[in-house]
């Protein structure tokens, strides 16, 4: 929030839809896939380029409050795996968050390599494009990574560039700066996608029972 109200405990009224009240995340509600993904990661021998598969599920949350700052959400699961291997390339579970107030936007995510991020910036309702980043080190917009990474791999910078593309498709790339134990300067790994729509947006559980009681 800008400003932190004296009643740091009184909550604001909620919408049960979260779905109607996500703002510029609206577009990103359901289920996505694409088989075009490329990620570009570093190797002993140098840079090594990947085509990857792609699902991501983004389910509403109920709005969540925090006293007077009032969220809305997705719950989301992203998982990627290679035509040439059947076994998990890359998991990751987070939720993307809306502050209708301050119109700032966040991305927490989280790995099963130890390691965890808050993203943040701003946007509005009805942008093409939106952005989040987090450095080390900052306590508000970070990245938390464990010992072995933090020596190894250890993690400077993240951002996520999203574009929301005419045929309801998006399109997204990832940047993050990796101090590569050994070497100078830090890699740029990246990664882009374009994924495509194969499951509407569900309801959040409140407005589902809301639905169902009138």
């Amino acid at each position: 929030m800008t400003s932190i109200p004296y009643d740091v405990f009184t909550e604001p009224e909620i919408s049960p839809d979260t779905l109607a009240n996500l703002g510029p995340l609206r577009r990103l509600a359901g289920t996505w896939q694409s088989d075009r993904g490329v990620d570009i990661n570093p190797k002993a021998a140098g840079p090594e380029r990947r085509v990857f598969r792609e699902h991501i599920e983004m389910l509403p949350v109920d709005a969540q409050t925090n006293g007077p700052q009032l969220l809305y959400g997705l719950r989301y699961h992203i998982h990627i795996n290679t035509a040439e291997e059947a076994i998990t390339f890359h998991d990751q579970v987070g939720y993307w968050l809306w502050e209708p107030a301050t119109g700032t936007i966040m991305q927490s995510l989280t790995i099963p390599r130890g390691q965890a991020v808050l993203a943040g910036g701003t946007a509005k309702v009805g942008d093409k494009r939106i952005s989040v980043e987090a450095r080390r080190g900052d306590t508000q917009f970070g990245i938390c990574s464990n010992a072995f990474i933090e020596a190894a791999f250890r993690t400077d910078y993240y951002r996520i560039d999203i574009t929301f593309n005419d045929d309801d498709s998006w399109t997204y790339v990832t940047r993050t700066d990796l101090a590569v134990r050994g070497k100078t300067p830090a890699f740029e790994h990246r990664d882009t996608n374009t994924l495509r729509r194969v499951a509407p947006a569900k309801p959040n559980p409140l407005a589902g029972l809301t639905s169902k009681a009138g």
